[in-house]
């Protein structure tokens, strides 16, 4: 219920904007602006109903709401591509996204979900972080195929390492590490260009969160 009112807040707020928006707008869809606020509202869920109401829950609450904030206004910013904010809108939109698939990863392996459980949320998750990035990266286009490849990647890792005892970070950083590098493999592709120039990108994105799941405890 909290992502559905975060996804129609997203939807009212963007009818207003002065740009392309607002009484022009009509019928037409703000759906590509729904996304990130309604998993952004539903990732912040996992830790404050497993939280009882401690300093702690207070404290993620806190900033939950200002996370919130900041994909509201960075949504705002991209609705207006002659917007001087929209490329660092857009860099903002695409780290929040894979932090919040972070955030939830870690999250549903600290609660112990059963498989069955475990496995269609991370999917869905990956799958709509994947699908936003590449719309915000290629020009407004629905990659909805490929995003449905790198939900399917996400959730055959998370499988695996399902049974592996594995500490609630590192299962968070092996699963971003590909769900990161292959978006970003298949944004450079669907690009052009050089191979060389898109296929560095992934390879050091992924050897790095993959050092970190390794260093880190």
């Amino acid at each position: 219920m909290v992502a559905a009112l975060a996804a129609v807040g997203s939807d009212w707020l963007l009818r207003d904007h002065p740009a392309h928006f607002g009484q022009a707008l009509g019928w037409r869809s703000t759906l590509q602006h729904w996304i990130l606020p309604a998993l952004t509202a539903w990732v912040i869920g996992f830790p404050l109903n497993n939280l009882s109401a401690t300093p702690e829950w207070w404290i993620i609450f806190a900033m939950g709401g200002v996370l919130l904030v900041l994909v509201f206004i960075a949504e705002y910013s991209v609705a207006d591509v002659a917007d001087i904010r929209h490329p660092a809108a857009t860099v903002v939109l695409t780290a929040l996204s894979f932090s919040l698939f972070l955030i939830l990863a870690i999250a549903i392996r600290s609660a112990n979900f059963r498989l069955y459980l475990m496995l269609p949320t991370l999917a869905l998750a990956a799958w709509l972080v994947s699908l936003r990035t590449l719309y915000l990266r290629l020009g407004g286009k629905w990659f909805f195929a490929w995003a449905f490849v790198m939900a399917v990647v996400a959730g055959q890792i998370a499988m695996a390492l399902h049974y592996w005892p594995v500490s609630p970070i590192r299962f968070g950083l092996i699963l971003l590490g590909p769900s990161y590098a292959l978006t970003s493999l298949v944004g450079g592709y669907e690009e052009g260009g050089p191979a060389r120039s898109w296929l560095v990108e992934p390879a050091v994105m992924l050897a790095l969160l993959w050092g970190l799941a390794i260093w880190l405890k």
